[in-house]
Protein backbone atom coordinates (compact mmCIF):
# COMPACT_ATOMS: atom_id res chain seq x y z
CA UNK A 1 0.00 0.00 0.00
CA UNK A 2 1.38 3.47 -1.07
CA UNK A 3 1.48 6.65 1.25
CA UNK A 4 -2.08 8.28 2.22
CA UNK A 5 -2.55 11.45 3.45
CA UNK A 6 -5.77 12.24 5.62
CA UNK A 7 -6.44 15.97 6.72
CA UNK A 8 -9.11 18.37 7.37
CA UNK A 9 -10.64 21.65 9.11
CA UNK A 10 -13.65 22.20 11.17
CA UNK A 11 -16.02 24.65 9.20
CA UNK A 12 -15.85 27.18 12.49
CA UNK A 13 -15.39 30.19 10.15
CA UNK A 14 -12.98 31.06 6.91
CA UNK A 15 -9.58 29.60 7.26
CA UNK A 16 -6.92 32.58 8.27
CA UNK A 17 -3.05 32.75 7.20
CA UNK A 18 -2.25 30.66 10.47
CA UNK A 19 -4.15 27.82 8.37
CA UNK A 20 -2.27 28.39 5.01
CA UNK A 21 0.88 28.60 6.61
CA UNK A 22 -0.15 26.22 9.12
CA UNK A 23 -0.79 23.06 6.62
CA UNK A 24 -2.86 24.65 3.64
CA UNK A 25 0.19 25.60 1.89
CA UNK A 26 1.79 21.90 2.80
CA UNK A 27 -1.24 20.15 1.57
CA UNK A 28 -0.63 21.75 -1.67
CA UNK A 29 2.94 20.97 -2.24
CA UNK A 30 2.39 17.23 -0.81
CA UNK A 31 -0.39 16.80 -3.20
CA UNK A 32 1.62 18.08 -5.99
CA UNK A 33 4.57 16.23 -5.21
CA UNK A 34 3.55 12.80 -6.51
CA UNK A 35 4.17 10.82 -3.54
CA UNK A 36 1.12 9.85 -2.40
CA UNK A 37 -1.44 7.14 -3.38
CA UNK A 38 -4.29 8.97 -2.06
CA UNK A 39 -5.11 12.65 -0.20
CA UNK A 40 -8.28 12.85 1.30
CA UNK A 41 -9.27 16.11 2.63
CA UNK A 42 -12.56 16.39 5.38
CA UNK A 43 -14.44 19.22 6.09
CA UNK A 44 -14.41 18.24 9.86
CA UNK A 45 -18.28 19.23 10.48
CA UNK A 46 -19.48 16.78 12.91
CA UNK A 47 -16.45 17.29 15.02
CA UNK A 48 -17.27 21.32 14.87
CA UNK A 49 -20.35 20.21 16.04
CA UNK A 50 -19.06 18.95 19.74
CA UNK A 51 -19.12 22.53 20.94
CA UNK A 52 -21.35 23.74 18.45
CA UNK A 53 -24.55 21.85 18.88
CA UNK A 54 -26.51 24.84 19.52
CA UNK A 55 -25.57 26.72 16.74
CA UNK A 56 -25.62 24.19 13.70
CA UNK A 57 -25.96 27.49 11.27
CA UNK A 58 -23.10 28.43 12.33
CA UNK A 59 -21.31 25.03 10.96
CA UNK A 60 -23.23 24.69 8.04
CA UNK A 61 -22.61 28.25 6.51
CA UNK A 62 -19.08 27.51 6.63
CA UNK A 63 -19.26 24.53 4.87
CA UNK A 64 -19.08 26.55 1.25
CA UNK A 65 -16.45 29.37 2.67
CA UNK A 66 -13.99 26.44 3.51
CA UNK A 67 -14.60 24.78 0.27
CA UNK A 68 -13.48 27.87 -1.51
CA UNK A 69 -10.62 28.46 0.29
CA UNK A 70 -9.57 25.11 -0.43
CA UNK A 71 -9.33 25.17 -4.11
CA UNK A 72 -8.40 28.83 -3.77
CA UNK A 73 -5.32 27.76 -1.87
CA UNK A 74 -4.81 25.35 -4.66
CA UNK A 75 -6.40 22.12 -3.58
CA UNK A 76 -7.16 20.29 -6.55
CA UNK A 77 -9.94 17.93 -6.76
CA UNK A 78 -8.75 15.73 -9.44
CA UNK A 79 -5.46 14.72 -7.20
CA UNK A 80 -7.53 14.98 -3.74
CA UNK A 81 -10.59 13.93 -2.00
CA UNK A 82 -12.61 16.78 -0.80
CA UNK A 83 -15.37 15.61 1.54
CA UNK A 84 -17.92 16.76 4.34
CA UNK A 85 -17.37 14.14 7.62
CA UNK A 86 -21.16 14.00 8.54
CA UNK A 87 -21.53 12.26 5.12
CA UNK A 88 -19.55 9.67 5.97
CA UNK A 89 -21.97 7.26 8.77
CA UNK A 90 -19.23 4.74 9.07
CA UNK A 91 -16.53 7.21 10.86
CA UNK A 92 -19.59 7.42 13.67
CA UNK A 93 -19.70 3.49 13.80
CA UNK A 94 -16.10 3.27 14.52
CA UNK A 95 -15.77 6.01 16.63
CA UNK A 96 -18.23 4.18 18.64
CA UNK A 97 -15.87 0.27 18.71
CA UNK A 98 -12.36 2.51 19.03
CA UNK A 99 -14.11 3.82 22.72
CA UNK A 100 -14.05 0.79 24.03
CA UNK A 101 -10.54 0.91 23.60
CA UNK A 102 -8.96 3.55 25.57
CA UNK A 103 -10.09 4.77 29.30
CA UNK A 104 -11.66 8.41 30.76
CA UNK A 105 -8.48 8.73 32.55
CA UNK A 106 -6.51 8.22 29.22
CA UNK A 107 -8.76 11.08 27.49
CA UNK A 108 -8.43 13.44 30.80
CA UNK A 109 -4.95 13.70 30.27
CA UNK A 110 -4.31 14.28 26.07
CA UNK A 111 -2.77 17.76 26.66
CA UNK A 112 -4.64 19.06 23.58
CA UNK A 113 -8.19 18.25 24.86
CA UNK A 114 -7.33 19.83 28.23
CA UNK A 115 -6.33 22.80 26.77
CA UNK A 116 -9.26 23.42 24.59
CA UNK A 117 -11.39 22.66 27.60
CA UNK A 118 -9.86 25.50 29.42
CA UNK A 119 -9.56 27.77 26.33
CA UNK A 120 -13.56 27.10 25.79
CA UNK A 121 -14.59 27.39 29.65
CA UNK A 122 -16.39 23.94 29.62
CA UNK A 123 -15.14 23.29 32.76
CA UNK A 124 -17.53 20.59 34.59
CA UNK A 125 -19.97 20.93 31.53
CA UNK A 126 -17.85 18.97 28.79
CA UNK A 127 -19.63 17.90 26.04
CA UNK A 128 -19.22 13.81 26.05
CA UNK A 129 -18.46 14.27 21.98
CA UNK A 130 -16.12 17.22 22.69
CA UNK A 131 -14.56 14.96 25.60
CA UNK A 132 -13.99 11.89 22.65
CA UNK A 133 -12.52 13.87 20.36
CA UNK A 134 -9.32 12.45 19.96
CA UNK A 135 -11.39 8.65 19.36
CA UNK A 136 -13.33 10.65 16.66
CA UNK A 137 -10.49 11.89 15.24
CA UNK A 138 -8.78 8.42 15.02
CA UNK A 139 -11.66 7.00 13.28
CA UNK A 140 -10.92 9.51 10.33
CA UNK A 141 -7.77 9.08 10.23
CA UNK A 142 -7.80 4.53 10.35
CA UNK A 143 -10.91 4.93 8.24
CA UNK A 144 -8.95 6.02 5.04
CA UNK A 145 -5.78 3.99 6.61
CA UNK A 146 -3.68 6.95 6.74
CA UNK A 147 -0.27 6.81 6.69
CA UNK A 148 0.37 10.50 7.46
CA UNK A 149 -1.47 13.34 8.97
CA UNK A 150 0.02 17.19 8.17
CA UNK A 151 -0.53 18.82 11.69
CA UNK A 152 0.21 21.43 14.11
CA UNK A 153 2.40 21.20 17.16
CA UNK A 154 -0.78 21.76 19.03
CA UNK A 155 -2.26 18.51 17.72
CA UNK A 156 0.04 15.97 18.30
CA UNK A 157 -0.71 14.85 21.30
CA UNK A 158 -4.22 14.19 19.50
CA UNK A 159 -2.18 11.73 17.19
CA UNK A 160 -0.22 9.80 19.63
CA UNK A 161 -4.02 9.19 21.71
CA UNK A 162 -4.81 8.06 17.38
CA UNK A 163 -1.84 5.61 17.38
CA UNK A 164 -2.38 4.24 20.99
CA UNK A 165 -5.59 2.97 19.85
CA UNK A 166 -4.19 1.45 16.42
CA UNK A 167 -1.52 -0.37 18.38
CA UNK A 168 -4.30 -1.35 21.02
CA UNK A 169 -6.74 -2.13 18.42
CA UNK A 170 -4.21 -4.19 16.23
CA UNK A 171 -2.76 -6.12 19.36
CA UNK A 172 -6.09 -7.62 19.86
CA UNK A 173 -7.98 -8.31 16.71
CA UNK A 174 -5.33 -8.67 14.53
CA UNK A 175 -3.16 -6.40 12.04
CA UNK A 176 -6.32 -4.27 10.36
CA UNK A 177 -4.85 -0.60 11.20
CA UNK A 178 -2.43 1.42 9.74
CA UNK A 179 -0.46 3.52 12.42
CA UNK A 180 -0.42 6.88 11.17
CA UNK A 181 2.60 9.56 11.47
CA UNK A 182 2.53 13.27 11.65
CA UNK A 183 4.02 15.86 9.39
CA UNK A 184 4.69 19.38 11.18
CA UNK A 185 5.73 22.09 9.49
CA UNK A 186 9.15 22.65 8.86
CA UNK A 187 9.18 25.89 9.27
CA UNK A 188 8.93 26.74 13.37
CA UNK A 189 7.58 29.76 12.86
CA UNK A 190 4.47 28.05 10.84
CA UNK A 191 3.79 25.69 13.13
CA UNK A 192 1.55 28.08 15.55
CA UNK A 193 1.18 31.76 13.98
CA UNK A 194 0.16 33.98 16.69
CA UNK A 195 -2.74 37.11 16.01
CA UNK A 196 -1.81 40.40 14.85
CA UNK A 197 -2.32 41.60 18.18
CA UNK A 198 0.29 38.86 19.68
CA UNK A 199 -1.73 36.94 21.03
CA UNK A 200 -0.23 33.09 20.95
CA UNK A 201 -3.49 31.74 18.82
CA UNK A 202 -5.55 33.10 16.09
CA UNK A 203 -9.05 34.01 16.92
CA UNK A 204 -12.51 34.43 15.25
CA UNK A 205 -14.10 35.86 18.66
CA UNK A 206 -10.71 37.63 19.26
CA UNK A 207 -10.74 39.51 15.63
CA UNK A 208 -7.38 39.24 15.21
CA UNK A 209 -7.17 36.86 12.42
CA UNK A 210 -6.22 37.50 8.43
CA UNK A 211 -8.40 35.54 6.32
CA UNK A 212 -7.32 34.62 3.08
CA UNK A 213 -10.69 35.58 1.87
CA UNK A 214 -9.70 39.40 3.07
CA UNK A 215 -9.32 41.89 0.22
CA UNK A 216 -6.03 43.85 0.07
CA UNK A 217 -7.21 46.93 1.96
CA UNK A 218 -8.39 44.56 4.97
CA UNK A 219 -4.89 43.27 5.21
CA UNK A 220 -3.54 46.44 4.94
CA UNK A 221 -5.60 47.38 7.51
CA UNK A 222 -4.90 44.56 9.81
CA UNK A 223 -1.14 44.47 9.53
CA UNK A 224 -0.80 48.42 9.92
CA UNK A 225 -2.48 47.85 13.10
CA UNK A 226 -0.31 44.94 14.13
CA UNK A 227 1.07 44.63 17.24
CA UNK A 228 5.14 44.86 17.68
CA UNK A 229 7.04 45.87 20.39
CA UNK A 230 5.73 48.02 22.89
CA UNK A 231 8.89 50.03 24.28
CA UNK A 232 9.46 50.57 20.95
CA UNK A 233 8.25 54.02 20.85
CA UNK A 234 10.60 56.63 18.76
CA UNK A 235 12.10 55.52 15.51
CA UNK A 236 15.28 55.87 17.55
CA UNK A 237 14.46 53.38 19.89
CA UNK A 238 16.10 49.62 19.47
CA UNK A 239 13.40 47.09 19.55
CA UNK A 240 12.48 43.38 19.74
CA UNK A 241 12.39 40.92 17.57
CA UNK A 242 10.83 37.95 19.23
CA UNK A 243 7.49 38.02 20.40
CA UNK A 244 6.98 41.25 17.52
CA UNK A 245 4.26 39.60 15.04
CA UNK A 246 5.63 41.78 12.12
CA UNK A 247 8.91 39.67 12.39
CA UNK A 248 7.18 36.18 13.07
CA UNK A 249 4.80 36.97 10.22
CA UNK A 250 7.88 38.06 7.58
CA UNK A 251 9.77 34.71 9.24
CA UNK A 252 6.78 32.35 7.86
CA UNK A 253 5.95 34.76 4.69
CA UNK A 254 8.94 36.47 3.42
CA UNK A 255 11.57 35.16 0.94
CA UNK A 256 15.13 36.20 0.00
CA UNK A 257 13.73 37.66 -3.43
CA UNK A 258 11.18 40.06 -1.50
CA UNK A 259 13.72 42.00 -0.78
CA UNK A 260 15.32 43.41 -3.94
CA UNK A 261 11.72 44.10 -5.40
CA UNK A 262 10.06 45.53 -2.32
CA UNK A 263 12.76 46.87 0.52
CA UNK A 264 16.06 46.63 -1.27
CA UNK A 265 18.03 48.48 1.46
CA UNK A 266 18.47 45.00 2.82
CA UNK A 267 19.66 41.64 1.35
CA UNK A 268 17.31 39.66 3.77
CA UNK A 269 15.30 39.11 7.03
CA UNK A 270 18.25 38.99 9.16
CA UNK A 271 19.83 42.35 7.80
CA UNK A 272 16.44 43.97 8.60
CA UNK A 273 16.51 42.28 11.93
CA UNK A 274 19.74 43.55 13.45
CA UNK A 275 18.80 47.18 12.27
CA UNK A 276 15.67 47.36 14.28
CA UNK A 277 17.34 45.75 17.30
CA UNK A 278 20.06 48.42 16.94
CA UNK A 279 16.96 51.43 16.63
CA UNK A 280 16.66 53.31 13.93
CA UNK A 281 14.43 51.85 12.31
CA UNK A 282 10.31 52.31 12.48
CA UNK A 283 7.38 50.18 12.58
CA UNK A 284 5.52 51.97 9.68
CA UNK A 285 8.51 50.73 7.46
CA UNK A 286 8.44 47.28 8.39
CA UNK A 287 4.91 47.00 8.26
CA UNK A 288 4.75 48.23 4.75
CA UNK A 289 6.87 45.27 3.69
CA UNK A 290 5.00 42.81 5.24
CA UNK A 291 1.95 44.02 3.31
CA UNK A 292 3.58 44.02 0.16
CA UNK A 293 4.91 40.83 1.11
CA UNK A 294 1.28 39.15 2.06
CA UNK A 295 -0.22 40.57 -0.84
CA UNK A 296 2.27 38.57 -3.62
CA UNK A 297 1.07 35.70 -1.50
CA UNK A 298 -2.79 35.94 -1.05
CA UNK A 299 -3.49 37.96 -4.40
CA UNK A 300 -3.63 35.21 -6.69
CA UNK A 301 -5.31 33.00 -3.88
CA UNK A 302 -7.90 36.01 -3.51
CA UNK A 303 -8.58 35.89 -7.68
CA UNK A 304 -9.11 31.98 -7.50
CA UNK A 305 -11.39 32.30 -4.57
CA UNK A 306 -13.39 35.02 -6.29
CA UNK A 307 -13.96 32.76 -9.70
CA UNK A 308 -14.60 29.73 -7.57
CA UNK A 309 -17.52 31.54 -5.74
CA UNK A 310 -19.06 32.35 -9.28
CA UNK A 311 -19.37 28.29 -9.66
CA UNK A 312 -20.95 27.22 -6.31
CA UNK A 313 -23.38 24.47 -8.05
CA UNK A 314 -19.80 22.97 -9.01
CA UNK A 315 -18.73 23.16 -5.59
CA UNK A 316 -20.66 21.54 -3.84
CA UNK A 317 -21.17 18.70 -6.45
CA UNK A 318 -17.22 18.77 -5.82
CA UNK A 319 -18.62 17.87 -2.14
CA UNK A 320 -20.68 15.24 -3.14
CA UNK A 321 -18.09 13.37 -5.69
CA UNK A 322 -16.10 13.32 -2.96
CA UNK A 323 -17.99 12.31 0.13
CA UNK A 324 -19.42 9.20 -2.31
CA UNK A 325 -16.08 8.36 -2.59
CA UNK A 326 -14.80 8.81 0.54
CA UNK A 327 -17.80 6.71 2.06
CA UNK A 328 -16.74 3.77 -0.32
CA UNK A 329 -13.42 3.60 1.01
CA UNK A 330 -14.26 4.37 4.92
CA UNK A 331 -17.11 1.30 4.36
CA UNK A 332 -14.36 -1.15 3.12
CA UNK A 333 -12.29 -0.51 6.14
CA UNK A 334 -15.23 -0.67 8.50
CA UNK A 335 -16.13 -4.21 6.60
CA UNK A 336 -12.53 -5.29 8.12
CA UNK A 337 -12.56 -3.80 11.63
CA UNK A 338 -16.28 -5.73 11.94
CA UNK A 339 -14.39 -8.79 10.42
CA UNK A 340 -11.75 -8.38 12.84
CA UNK A 341 -14.24 -8.05 15.89
CA UNK A 342 -15.98 -11.16 14.69
CA UNK A 343 -19.28 -8.81 14.48
CA UNK A 344 -20.14 -9.89 10.52
CA UNK A 345 -21.98 -12.14 11.72
CA UNK A 346 -24.35 -12.26 8.32
CA UNK A 347 -21.08 -11.59 5.98
CA UNK A 348 -19.26 -14.25 7.28
CA UNK A 349 -20.00 -17.34 5.34
CA UNK A 350 -18.01 -20.15 7.23
CA UNK A 351 -19.79 -18.79 10.33
CA UNK A 352 -23.06 -19.16 8.88
CA UNK A 353 -22.37 -22.57 8.18
CA UNK A 354 -20.97 -23.36 11.46
CA UNK A 355 -23.81 -22.27 13.11
CA UNK A 356 -26.36 -24.10 11.12
CA UNK A 357 -24.53 -27.06 11.79
CA UNK A 358 -24.24 -27.02 15.15
CA UNK A 359 -27.47 -26.54 16.01
CA UNK A 360 -29.02 -28.85 13.32
CA UNK A 361 -26.83 -32.05 15.11
CA UNK A 362 -28.27 -30.65 18.36
CA UNK A 363 -31.39 -31.00 16.93
CA UNK A 364 -30.58 -34.47 15.84
CA UNK A 365 -29.76 -35.57 19.00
Amino acid sequence: MGKIILTGDRPTGKLHVGHYVGSLRRRVEMQDSGEFEKIFIMIADAQALTDNAEHPEKVRENIIEVALDYLAAGLDPSKCTIFIQSQIPELTELTFYYMNLVTVARLHRNPTVKNEIVMRGFEESIPAGFFTYPVSQTSDITAFKATTVPVGEDQLPMLEQAREIVRKFNSVYGEVLVEPVAVVPDNETCKRLPGTDGKAKMSKSLGNCIYLADSAEEVKAKVMNMYTDPNHIKVTDPGTVEGNAVFTYLDAFSKPEHFPKYLPDYNNLEELKDHYRRGGLGDVKIKRFLCAVLEEELAPIRARRAEFAKRIPEVLEMLRQGSIEARATAAATLDEVKAAMRINYFEDDAWVKEQSAKYSAGDAQ
